[in-house]
């Protein structure tokens, strides 16, 4: 298993349960083939240029561990969801 770092922003309109429902339900695709760790919660942050003529968005960065094709499928069902405004993921390990 390796480990990575999982970056997303969410949209800052939604209220704190559809957000904490959108990171329990990130956790779960993750735990279903690795190890998720605690999320760490930055908050509403200005975004560097407007997406979607937003302006803001809710940061969330996730450390995890997972097999080489969990990071596929995790980025597969970021990118369809809508309120995921953009992701990262990062590997951590060192070549």
């Amino acid at each position: 298993m390796r480990d990575y770092e999982l970056l997303f922003v969410l949209d800052s309109t939604l209220d704190e349960e559809q957000k904490a429902a959108l990171i329990e339900t990130v956790k779960s695709v993750i735990n279903n083939g690795g190890e998720a760790g605690e999320p760490d919660v930055w908050g509403d942050r200005k975004l560097a240029y407007n997406i979607n003529k937003k302006s803001t968005g809710y940061y969330v960065v996730l450390p995890f561990k997972a097999d080489a094709e969990l990071p596929k499928e995790l980025d597969r069902r970021l990118r369809i969801n809508e309120n995921v405004m953009r992701h990262i993921i990062v590997s951590q390990d060192e070549e």
